[in-house]
């Protein structure tokens, strides 16, 4: 059983900063963030092999946002830099459990744990 507990989302202005947190319980593959806006399919943002390596990203979110991982505190954030208004969204972190490849860690339908959800509004 995997539990993950987000923290760090809130309203900020265009062009501003926000990390997000994501505290976990239990052992993994990797993990990933996610974002669903109003009618929107959930989307995948980023996410990291829990072995190590680097973050893979989202071709929207490329070179502003940064995911990263503390071992020891079994926790994965991501830092979103340079935020637009089309970034407002409820941002999901997931685990992925079972064994895979970066590949499958884009994919939501791999994960099988998720977190509660954190509200991010980047106002205009």
């Amino acid at each position: 059983q995997v539990q993950l507990v987000e923290s760090g989302g809130g309203l900020v202005q265009a062009g501003g900063s926000l990390r997000l947190s994501c505290a976990a319980s239990g052992r993994f593959y990797g993990m990933g963030w996610f974002r669903q806006a109003p009618g929107k399919e959930r989307e995948y943002v980023a996410a990291i092999a829990w072995s190590g390596g680097d973050g893979y990203y989202a071709d929207s979110v490329k070179g502003r946002f940064t995911i990263s991982r503390d071992i020891a505190k079994n926790t994965v954030y991501l830092q979103m830099n340079s935020l637009k208004p089309e970034d407002t969204a409820v941002y999901y972190c997931g685990a992925h459990v079972l064994p895979g490849t970066t590949w499958s860690l884009r994919y939501p339908n791999n994960y099988e744990y998720w977190g509660q959800g954190t509200q991010v509004t980047v106002s205009s």
